[in-house]
């Protein structure tokens, strides 16, 4: 969504369409915990990590990733935004009482009704094992182990394909185009993760940036060569091969650990 350029700041926003959202919306108070931040820095306050600090105050919300209320109704009450994430995330009042919040998927509004369990019928939202999702469905926030809740494809917009089943395992295609067995006893909700314009969004300013948390990052060739393996030359000269600030080689180097136990339920990589 394009904004009017009324400042300079402005005119280069691309903001994401927040209409679904209840306006003025303030989280669950049983539902969110304290937040601080680190700063970038360890428990002996030395920085570990560059980039890091500022941002605006904001609440932890807790997040369902089990959706283990099976065969219990809940119908959605709102769709928030959460500051710890890129996807929006519902508030669902359970039939017995209790009060969740999960993921949204794409097109989930308030009133509309979810269920989990492996006895219903597959639809937007609801979660059920892969062994009851038709192949060809569209899924995400899919578990690697059973009960252990959702691993895979919980940001904005993404969605995995179910492919096909066997007896023991399900072939399933991610976002990122690795296809991969999992546990057919693993759960999985059915959809697209709501969100779907946050890859075109455009902070505009570097305010923005300071009110998410992040700092102002200096670039390797700009630095001394005390400072950075790619710092120091004469002018505009190149910093060599990109490396990190530690010395490890990037773009390109496969840092995978070799017959790591996982390789037997990879089928295909991922696109390069």
């Amino acid at each position: 969504m394009q904004i009017k350029p009324i400042t300079s700041g402005r005119r280069h926003k691309v903001a994401i369409d927040k209409s679904v959202l209840m306006r003025r919306c303030r989280p669950e108070k049983t539902l969110t915990l304290g937040f601080k931040r680190s700063g970038g820095r360890n428990n002996g306050g030395k920085m570990t990590m560059r980039g890091i600090g500022g941002g605006h105050k904001s609440k932890l919300r807790i997040v369902d990733y089990k959706n283990e209320k099976y065969n219990i109704p809940g119908i959605v009450k709102s769709i928030e935004y959460d500051p710890s994430r890129t996807a929006f995330i519902a508030l669902v009042y359970y039939a017995d009482g209790e009060k969740r919040y999960i993921i949204a998927s794409d097109g989930l509004r308030p009133g509309d009704k979810v269920f989990s369990g492996s006895d219903i019928v597959p639809n937007k939202s609801c979660t059920l094992p892969l062994l009851k999702i038709p192949a060809g469905t569209m899924i995400y926030n899919i578990e690697l182990n059973p009960g252990a809740g959702g691993k895979l494809v919980k940001s904005a917009g993404v969605s995995a394909q179910l492919l096909s089943k066997d007896e023991k395992y399900a072939t399933v295609k991610l976002p990122s185009g690795e296809v991969r067995l999992i546990n057919i006893n693993c759960q999985a909700s059915i959809g697209t993760v709501s969100n779907p314009g946050h890859s075109n969004e455009r902070l505009g300013k570097a305010g923005v940036s300071r009110q998410l948390g992040i700092r102002p990052r200096v670039r390797g060739v700009a630095m001394n060569p005390v400072d950075h393996p790619m710092g120091g030359g004469e002018g505009k000269a190149s910093g060599g091969h990109p490396r990190s600030r530690k010395g490890k080689p990037a773009k390109g180097l496969k840092t995978r650990k070799h017959n790591k136990y996982s390789d037997k339920y990879i089928l295909m990589r991922r696109k390069k």
